[in-house]
C-alpha cells in the first residue's frame, strides 16, 4: 500500500510539472500536495506517539513538531506565492518554518539513535565489532561527510558562497539551508551506516533517512534558485517537498515487531546498506567529476581538495579492512588449533585423553610391527583409595589432586614420551625408543608419586597401582587393544597384591588365562569346546532341540567362566571371530553326530546386521549340508540392538535362508515388548527369572500373559531355567510347549546326551 501511493504520487508530481493546464494551477497542486504531506506526517507523528512509550514516542513527538513548524511555513509560502503574488519569497516568514525543521529532526535523530534497547531487553551490542572498530567507524564517517560535502557544494552550497544577494540576510538564509540538510543528511547516513541490522527500529531510521535526503535535495535546488535571483520554482523540483513528508510519515507510523526470544540467538544476514552505503557517496563524487571534467567545467579548488582528502580516507579505511582480516584468519586459525586440543586432551589436567593415547599407542605397535621404532614401554596407573579424597575433601579437592597428580607424571617422563588420563583416576603412560630400564622407570613415578600432595591446605598421600607391559618382538599380531588389557590385568593383580605396587606382566603357559591370544592365533583354541543343553517338550520331556554353550580351560586347567573369555573377546574386538567359531563348531558337531534336532547358536545383538554374520550362517550351512531350518540364531541382548530397523531387515534375510532367529533371555537385560515388536523372530526364550517360581501366582500371571501374547505373534516359546517338576507345572499351566533347564538335561557333549531318536517336531509356529 504504501509502495503504491509513492508511486502515484510520483506520477502527480511529473504529470503537474508539464502544467498542461497552466503555470498557475500547476503551482495551487504542487503547493496543496506539500501542504498536505505535511499535514499528513504532523497527524501520524502525534496520533502514534499517544501509543507509545519512552524513545519512541519522544522521536515521533520532536519530528512531530518539526513538521509543523515546516507546514506553518509552508502554508506562509503559500499565501505568499499564490495570493500575495511574490515569484520566490525569501527572506521571508516561511523561511523561519522551513528551516526550525533541521533542529527537530537533528534532536529525533538522536534519540532515536540512544533507543538501542531491544524490545526483549537484551543488551546491545556491535554488530561488526573487530579489533580497529572505533577507527574505522570514524573514517567511515569523515569518508561519508566528505562525499556529502561535494555533492552539496557542488549542488548548491558553492554557489551560495560565491553568490553576492541584494544583502547580507538573504546570502544567510540561503546558505542556512544546504548548511543545515548537510548536518542533518550526514547524521541520518552514518546512524544507518553504523546502526545494528536487526535492530528494531532499523525501518523508522531508513524511511526518515530517506525523507530527509528528500527534502535536502529540494532544498539545495532552492537555495541554489535565490542565490541566482531566480523568480519561480517548477513543480517537478519541489517533489522533495511532497515525498519527503510522505516517507516521513511512513518512518513516524512505522513500530518495531518485537522479536520472540527463541529467535534472539539466532545469526542475523548481512545488511547491504551498512557495506555499500559508505561508499554510495564515494561514486556519486567520481561521477559528478568525470562529467565535470567531460564537460570542460573541471572541479574547482574545493572539490579537488576535499575529493583528495576522501581519497585517502578511503585508501586508509581498506587498509583497515586488510588488517581486520588478517586478525580475523589468525583468531579463526587459534579457535581451530583449540578446538583440535580440546578434542584430544582431557580438559581438567591438560594431558592426552583416550582417543589421542590410543592414536599414539597404535601407531607406535605399527611402527614396532614394521621394525622401523625402537622397543616401547606401556604403564597403567591406577591411584589407590581415590575415592577418599572424593570424600574427604569434595570433588573440587579431587580434582586438584588429579591435576597434581598429572605434573607429577610429567615430571617422570621425556618430553616426546606421553602421559594421557584414560578417566577418573586412571592414567596410562607410553614410553617410545630408547628408554631406561621399564622397572626403574615404574620406580620412579611411584617415589614421585609417594611424595604428599598438598590439598587445600593438607598434605595427602597417595599411592598407586601399576600395571606394566613391554612387548615381546617376537610375538605375532599383537595390537593396542591387547597391550591395554595385559597392563589393566597386571595393575589389578597389583591391588589384589596389597596395592602401591607395579606388576610387571609376564606372558608364561602357565601364567593367567588369556582367551584373546589364543583366539587370534586362528584354528580352534586349546582347552576350547562346545556342550549342548536339551531344549524338550513339556507333553513327553522328548528332546526337540539342543543349544551350543562354549567352555573354555586354560592351559593350567583352570575352567573359565564363560562370561569372563567371552567379555575378553569382546573387549579385544573378537567377538565376529568367536559367533563365528562357535556357529561352526555347533553345526560341524551335529552332522557328525547324526541326530536329526534342530540347534541354538548364540549370536551378540551387536553383530545383528553385520555382513560377517549372514557369510558365516551361509558358509557353515554349506560346509556341512546341514538344512537351515535346522539351525536357530539366537539373540543374546547383553547389549542392545543398535538399529532396530536394521535388525529387522538382517533377520528376515536369515529367514529368507531357511533359518529360524529367537531372542534369548527375554524379559531380561535389553529385551523388551518394543524390541519384540520391531524384530520379526521366531520365538523367543523366557528368562530364567519369569520362570523360577518365587512368586508363583505373579509368574505364572506373567508367563500366561507373554505366552498368549505370542501366541498371537505366532511367535513360539521356550522357557528357561526350569530346573523342578514344579516350575515345569507352573509353565506347563501357563501355556508353554517347550522348556530348558536342569530338570532335562545339564550341558555336556552331545555323545553323552540321551537324546534318543524320536522325529524332530517345529518348535515355532512362524
Amino acid at each position: 500500500m504504501a509502495i503504491l501511493l509513492v508511486f502515484v504520487t510520483t506520477a502527480v508530481i511529473v504529470v503537474n510539472g508539464f502544467a498542461f493546464w497552466g503555470d498557475t494551477p500547476a503551482l495551487w497542486v504542487d503547493d496543496a500536495m506539500q501542504l498536505s504531506a505535511g499535514i499528513t506526517a504532523v497527524v501520524c507523528g502525534f496520533a502514534v506517539a499517544r501509543r507509545v512509550r519512552g524513545h519512541q514516542r519522544w522521536w515521533r513527538v520532536l519530528v512531530a513538531l518539526g513538521m509543523t513548524c515546516w507546514s506553518l511555513g509552508q502554508c506562509v509560502w503559500s499565501w505568499y506565492q499564490l495570493v500575495d503574488g511574490r515569484g520566490l519569497p525569501s527572506p521571508s516568514l516561511a523561511d523561519v518554518g522551513y528551516l526550525s525543521f533541521p533542529l527537530f529532526a537533528l534532536a529525533a535523530l538522536f534519540v532515536l539513535a540512544r533507543a538501542r534497547a531491544r524490545p526483549d531487553r537484551e543488551r546491545w551490542q556491535p554488530a561488526q565489532w573487530t579489533g580497529h572498530f572505533g577507527v574505522a567507524v570514524v573514517l567511515d564517517g569523515l569518508v561519508v561527510t566528505g562525499s556529502l560535502f561535494i555533492l552539496t557544494w557542488t549542488a548548491a552550497l558553492g554557489q551560495v558562497v560565491r553568490a553576492t544577494g541584494p544583502d547580507a540576510l538573504t546570502w544567510a538564509v540561503a546558505i542556512a539551508y544546504p548548511l543545515s540538510d548537510l548536518v542533518v543528511v550526514v547524521v541520518a547516513v552514518l546512524l544507518v551506516v553504523f546502526d545494528r541490522v536487526d535492530r528494531p527500529y532499523r525501518a523508522n531510521l531508513l524511511l526518515a533517512a530517506v525523507g530527509i535526503v528528500a527534502l535536502a535535495c529540494s532544498d539545495s535546488v532552492f537555495a541554489y534558485l535565490v542565490s541566482i535571483g531566480a523568480e519561480s520554482m517548477k513543480p517537478w523540483s519541489d517533489a522533495g517537498f511532497v515525498l519527503g513528508p510522505l516517507f516521513i510519515a511512513f518512518a513516524l507510523l512505522a513500530t518495531p515487531s518485537t522479536r520472540r526470544r527463541d529467535d534472539a540467538g539466532q545469526a542475523v544476514g548481512v545488511d547491504w546498506w551498512q557495506v555499500a552505503l559508505p561508499y554510495l557517496p564515494v561514486t556519486a563524487v567520481a561521477l559528478l567529476i568525470t562529467v565535470q571534467i567531460v564537460a570542460g567545467a573541471g572541479p574547482d579548488g574545493v572539490e579537488v581538495f576535499v575529493g583528495a582528502l576522501v581519497v585517502f580516507l578511503v585508501l586508509a579505511r581498506q587498509l583497515l579492512s586488510l588488517l581486520d582480516n588478517r586478525l580475523l584468519l589468525r583468531r579463526v586459525y587459534e579457535g581451530q588449533q583449540q578446538l583440535t586440543h580440546q578434542a584430544y586432551h582431557d580438559p581438567l589436567t591438560g594431558l592426552a585423553n583416550r582417543a589421542l593415547f590410543a592414536d599414539r599407542l597404535d601407531r607406535a605397535v605399527e611402527q614396532a610391527a614394521d621394525g622401523g621404532h625402537g622397543p616401547l614401554v606401556l604403564i597403567f596407573v591406577d591411584l589407590d583409595d581415590f575415592k577418599e579424597v572424593n570424600d574427604r575433601f569434595g570433588h573440587a579437592g579431587g580434582d586438584v589432586l588429579l591435576h597434581a597428580v598429572a605434573q607429577r607424571l610429567l615430571s617422570c617422563v621425556r618430553a616426546g614420551d606421553t602421559v594421557a588420563r584414560l578417566g577418573g583416576d586412571e592414567f596410562a603412560i607410553l614410553l617410545e625408543g630408547e628408554v631406561d630400564a621399564p622397572q626403574a622407570v615404574a620406580d620412579r613415578i611411584q617415589s614421585a608419586l609417594r611424595r604428599p600432595f598438598a590439598v587445600h591446605g593438607t598434605l595427602v598421600p597417595v599411592r598407586a597401582s601399576m600395571g606394566l607391559v613391554v612387548p615381546d618382538p617376537a610375538e605375532p599380531s599383537v595390537t593396542s587393544d591387547v597391550l591395554l588389557g595385559r597392563a589393566d590385568t597386571s595393575m589389578y593383580a597389583g591391588k589384589r597384591l596389597g596395592k602401591d605396587t607395579t606388576v610387571v606382566y609376564q606372558p608364561s603357559p602357565d601364567g593367567p588365562p588369556d582367551f584373546p591370544s589364543a583366539l587370534r592365533r586362528g584354528g580352534l583354541p586349546d582347552g576350547f569346546a562346545l556342550v549342548f543343553q536339551p531344549i524338550v517338550r513339556l507333553a513327553d520331556e522328548q528332546p526337540v532341540a539342543v543349544e551350543a554353550l562354549a567352555r573354555w580351560t586354560a592351559r593350567d586347567g583352570t575352567a573359565v567362566s564363560p562370561e569372563t573369555f567371552v567379555r575378553a573377546a569382546e573387549g579385544a574386538g573378537l567377538g565376529a571371530e568367536l559367533d563365528a567359531l562357535v556357529l561352526d563348531l555347533a553345526c560341524r558337531e551335529i552332522t557328525a553326530a547324526g541326530i536329526d534336532l534342530t540347534v541354538h547358536v548364540n549370536v551378540c545383538a551387536s553383530r545383528l546386521g553385520a555382513a560377517t554374520l549372514e557369510e558365516s550362517v551361509g558358509s557353515a550351512l554349506d560346509r556341512y549340508g546341514l538344512p537351515a531350518e535346522r539351525l536357530v540364531v539366537e539373540i543374546t541382548e547383553t547389549v542392545p540392538v543398535p538399529d532396530l530397523a536394521a535388525g529387522a531387515a538382517a533377520i528376515r534375510r536369515l529367514q529368507d535362508l531357511g533359518v529360524r532367529v529367537a531372542l534369548d533371555d527375554f524379559g531380561a537385560g535389553y529385551s523388551s515388548l518394543t524390541v519384540l515388536h520391531a524384530l520379526p523372530v521366531d520365538l523367543i526364550k523366557l528368562d530364567r527369572a519369569l520362570t523360577t517360581g518365587v512368586r508363583p501366582d505373579r509368574d505364572a500371571a506373567l508367563c500366561r500373559s507373554l505366552v498368549g501374547l505370542c501366541a498371537d505373534l505366532e511367535v513360539g516359546v521356550v522357557a528357561e531355567g526350569i530346573e523342578t517338576a514344579e516350575q515345569a507345572e507352573l509353565v506347563t499351566r501357563a501355556g508353554c510347549t517347550t522348556a530348558q533347564g536342569y530338570r532335562f538335561g545339564h550341558p555336556a557333549p552331545l555323545p553323552a546326551l540321551r537324546l534318543g531318536s524320536s522325529p524332530r517336531p517345529v518348535v515355532s509356529g512362524k
